[in-house]
């Protein structure tokens, strides 16, 4: 059995303490079915010195930058404050062991405003990347070299990645988990974690309103009662009749939680759906296309390709475990 991936959570002044959870927290609680973690993750500062947060305590760690040197991946969580943020500088033994972890071929992600660090030490030039929509001037002000789109959740610019802020950096720890070990590992970490299993990283990264108005109004009943019917060739008809409203109050609402059409969450759910099928049977495309609502293998192909760029028997060779 191989060692566990070593991911080292480096840290710098005023990190925010939420995005400091949250890279420990996901790639720790991602096992095997037999409980047998995949990954070891420590937390590192330069020089091994505690550093301040912003929730108004101070963090120890257990490494300096050592353990930058050996780790697979390497997260950089949030800061709401410091030279990267203010200055666009950032300390020389940092951009040091980042730069030369990029260089060895080793993975760097970025939480939230982490991308500023990341951006000071040159790893952003040339890249797509995001943040935090509220800090988006600033970056642009600070690193006008980069690409940067603050409408997404995250971006992957292999091998560097960045998201949005806060919850985002779930969904792009949840990403790196899926792609090392496919669907059914992250989504039991989901599960641990208590958090949705999959927000594409192209969803927008906020919504008008994220919850109902008021009792009675929503509609997280009706989209689990089309998740346990993806096979079946639901309407926006069928689900506005489940949610015993109008189509056209049925949609306004569905937006409303969602931040996306019933169309559009529809083939995200019968997507993610026949990718974990792709990874966890040996069923035929065109029945997988058939359990997952698609109709033909030839409509689930082209779905497949425009959502992530690859075929159904590429996507299966690649995340078959």
């Amino acid at each position: 059995m191989t060692a566990p991936h070593q991911v080292a959570v480096l840290v710098v002044d005023e990190v925010v303490a939420f995005d400091l959870g949250t890279a420990t927290q996901v790639f720790s609680t991602a096992r095997t079915a037999d409980g047998v973690g995949l990954y070891t993750v420590g937390v590192c500062t330069a020089g091994g010195r505690p550093v301040r947060s912003s929730a108004g305590f101070r963090v120890l760690p257990d490494h300096g930058l050592e353990l930058v040197e050996s780790a697979g991946t390497v997260v950089v969580p949030g800061v709401h404050g410091g030279s990267a943020l203010l200055d666009g500088v950032v300390e020389t033994e940092v951009a040091t062991a980042l730069r030369a972890a990029h260089r060895r071929g080793a993975r760097i992600v970025s939480v939230c405003t982490g991308a500023f660090v990341l951006a000071a030490a040159g790893l952003l030039n040339g890249r797509r990347a995001t943040t935090h929509w509220a800090y988006a001037d600033r970056f642009r002000a600070l690193y006008p070299d980069v690409d940067l789109d603050p409408d997404v959740l995250f971006l992957a610019d292999d091998p560097v990645l960045t998201s949005a802020g806060v919850a985002a950096g779930i969904d792009l720890c949840l990403h790196v988990v899926r792609t090392d070990h496919g669907s059914e590992v992250a989504n039991r970490a989901a599960r641990r974690c208590v958090v949705p299993a999959w927000r594409d990283g192209g969803q927008a990264q906020y919504i008008e309103r994220p919850v109902p108005r008021g009792p009675g109004t929503g509609v997280a009943a009706t989209r689990e009662w089309a998740r346990q019917r993806l096979h079946e060739p639901l309407t926006l008809r069928d689900l506005a009749g489940h949610a015993r409203m109008s189509v056209r109050t049925f949609v306004r609402h569905f937006r409303s939680e969602t931040g996306l059409s019933p169309v559009q969450w529809l083939l995200q759910q019968r997507t993610d759906h026949a990718r974990l099928l792709l990874e966890t049977t040996d069923l035929p495309v065109d029945q997988v296309a058939h359990r997952a609502g698609f109709g033909t293998a030839a409509a689930f192909r082209q779905q497949l390709h425009q959502r992530i760029g690859v075929s159904p028997s590429a996507y299966r060779r690649t995340f078959r475990r």
